[in-house]
């Protein structure tokens, strides 16, 4: 295989991942619309689309290796190959959350809401900002760009826990929220890990640039 076909499957696997992490952040989002405004189907959209996620996982993952396979590729080169397969493990794990909040919207719609639901949203969109964002720096081999994303974690932990107080505070004085309110929390977790993911995937792009591993889930 020569450099310029190497190039060009890299440039397709690169199209390939991009389209992945769009699905993934449409998934996140109609997950959220889905729990706001109770909505089955887009819920029941969410859970028939993650298919395609996986799929797109699989296709992705076949194409790293079959390429490291004809070109054995070192240095640089394979730590991009090797920073793909990683991503797409973070992606597709990324769509599973997206699926289990569509799936709380199922479990939710005969009851209404505790509380107007305003932070879990907000905290989701900081959320998809981050999975795009994420994905750009990967795309522009951009390690500082990486590092400033990680640490808007911080702003989703915060809202995180502001969410578990505000619910805690109610399921404490209202029994009958409790139920519900379990549901909301776990919302907020899903969320919660999907940025942690995030935060893997910039420590991959950082490492894919300078071949040091950084821990940035402190």
């Amino acid at each position: 295989m020569s450099r310029q076909n190497f190039e060009e499957q890299l440039d397709g696997l690169h199209r390939q991942l991009m389209s992945m992490g769009t699905l993934v952040e449409e998934a996140i989002h109609k997950a959220i619309k889905s729990l706001v405004e109770r909505d089955r189907e887009l819920a029941m959209e969410v859970m028939k689309n993650d298919q395609l996620i996986n799929q797109m996982e699989h296709e992705i993952e076949s194409g790293c290796f079959r390429t490291i396979a004809l070109q054995q590729p070192v240095g640089g080169d394979l730590r991009r190959l090797g920073t793909m397969l990683k991503i797409v493990t973070d992606l597709e794990r990324m769509g599973d959350h997206a699926v289990a909040i569509a799936k709380t919207t199922t479990r939710l719609m005969a009851e209404p809401y505790v509380k107007p639901l305003i932070d879990i949203p907000l905290m989701a969109d900081h959320v998809k900002a981050m999975v795009r964002d994420s994905l750009n720096a990967y795309i522009a081999k951009d390690d500082q760009a990486a590092g400033r994303i990680a640490a808007q974690d911080d702003v989703v932990d915060k809202l995180y826990a502001k969410i578990f107080r505000d619910l805690i505070e109610v399921m404490s004085k209202q029994e009958h929220t409790i139920n519900q309110g379990t549901h909301l929390l776990l919302v907020a977790q899903y969320l919660e890990r999907i940025a942690d993911h995030v935060t893997n995937i910039c420590e991959w792009v950082i490492y894919m640039t300078s071949g040091q591993k950084t821990d940035l889930n402190k």
